[in-house]
């Protein structure tokens, strides 16, 4: 933002997606999605998907990076991704969404597979692309992380979205985002650390 250069920002971005969080947000409940009703200077109203509201604040420190619509055809062999979705009975995962890292991302972010928040029971994958077979009904992706490798299944619902750079003009009523890491304050408000707006979309992960 306005004192941290672009490359902190995705940088840190990515560790919030790739499960690494402080021990404070270790405590919280979860990412916070939602849209921005409304922004008075540096607090935003967030109305959350479960139709709370939250006041939101923002400040010097606070990593903002966008999320841009995306196509199977921009995922290629060698690409890193992360994808969120369910598992299947035979250990594959059929994807709900994937997002396409910067390459600024790629050594940085874990190549691994845990448990997500988006869905219950829900997984976030982040792999490189090893082979892609299209099928009747979408494609099928073989993935490979520092520990395995999954097949995974792309439908035409799967939400495919690239991560790209961003700030905090960004953040103004109608915006949809997702909280990474963020802190609670004493007036019961949050204090966002990291966070990504969907420029055109609503972030599906």
């Amino acid at each position: 933002m306005r004192s941290v250069g672009w490359c902190g920002r995705v940088v840190a971005a990515a560790f919030g997606l790739a499960f690494i969080v402080s021990a404070a947000a270790a405590q919280q409940p979860g990412r916070i999605r939602g849209e921005i009703v409304k922004r008075d200077a540096d607090v935003l109203a967030v109305k959350t998907r479960d139709g709370a509201t939250l006041n939101v604040k923002i400040d010097a420190k606070t990593r903002v990076s966008a999320l841009v619509k995306a196509s199977l055809a921009d995922i290629k062999t060698d690409t890193f991704i992360g994808i969120a979705g369910m598992p299947r009975p035979d250990g594959g995962i059929e994807a709900f969404s994937i997002h396409i890292f910067l390459p600024a991302q790629r050594g940085v972010v874990p190549d691994r597979t845990g448990p997500w928040d988006a869905r219950p029971g829900s997984t976030m994958t982040n792999a490189y692309v090893e082979s892609a077979v299209t099928a009747k009904d979408g494609e099928t992706l073989k993935v490979k992380y520092k520990d395995g490798e999954k097949t995974i299944v792309v439908s035409p619902q799967t939400a495919i979205a690239a991560a790209a750079k961003g700030d905090a003009s960004e953040l103004k009523s109608g915006a949809q985002v997702i909280i990474f890491g963020w802190d609670k304050q004493a007036d019961g408000s949050i204090l966002a650390k990291t966070m990504y707006v969907g420029r055109g979309l609503t972030p599906a992960m």
